[in-house]
């Protein structure tokens, strides 16, 4: 546990070695996976006033069916669209990094506190942002930043509007409890 609760502060410090490691260690993808749903978790507590105990539910549910979709667009985004001279990497390659990029996503536990959650929830969310782009930039190899800045709101475009189609598909969130 030791190791696991090391990497997820390294990641949220965006220590570039951590996403490098994680890259590279295969057995790396149940921590990822892990680190996505407790911050989904996090995410639905500090949110629980607004969005109901099945918003916990859901937005955990959501939360890794994104993970999913955001990893293997800026996989396909990065390595076959957009790749430069030293790119190579693998799907799993950015499940992993990327989950731990959720990493900084544990602080919206925070926005149960009466008045804070937009603001909780607005810094995490450029924080994560910005984890995931060092994320892509050293799981896809690239010297440029802005190559994983354009991936990655690329890809966050795109799973938004393939998200929104799925939820307008099977009706939304529903009512919170």
């Amino acid at each position: 546990m030791t190791r696991f609760s090391d990497r997820i502060f390294r990641a949220a410090k965006l220590d570039v070695s951590l996403y490098e490691e994680v890259e590279a260690d295969k057995e790396a993808l149940r921590q990822a996976m892990a680190v996505v749903i407790l911050s989904s978790i996090a995410a639905g507590l500090g949110s629980v006033e607004r969005a109901g105990l099945s918003g916990i539910l859901i937005g955990t549910i959501t939360a890794l069916i994104g993970w999913y979709i955001w990893a293997y667009l800026t996989y396909l985004i990065g390595t076959k669209l957009l790749p430069e001279a030293r790119t190579k990497a693998d799907p799993g390659e950015l499940l992993r990094t990327v989950g731990f990029s959720s990493s900084p996503g544990l602080v919206r536990i925070s926005g149960i506190i009466p008045g804070l959650t937009w603001v909780v929830f607005l810094i995490a969310s450029i924080w994560m942002l910005v984890a995931m782009v060092v994320a892509v930039r050293q799981a896809l190899d690239y010297q440029s930043t802005f190559r994983a800045v354009v991936v990655c709101i690329t890809g966050w475009v795109i799973q938004g509007l393939l998200l929104a189609l799925l939820f307008s598909l099977f009706g939304g969130f529903g009512k919170p409890v």
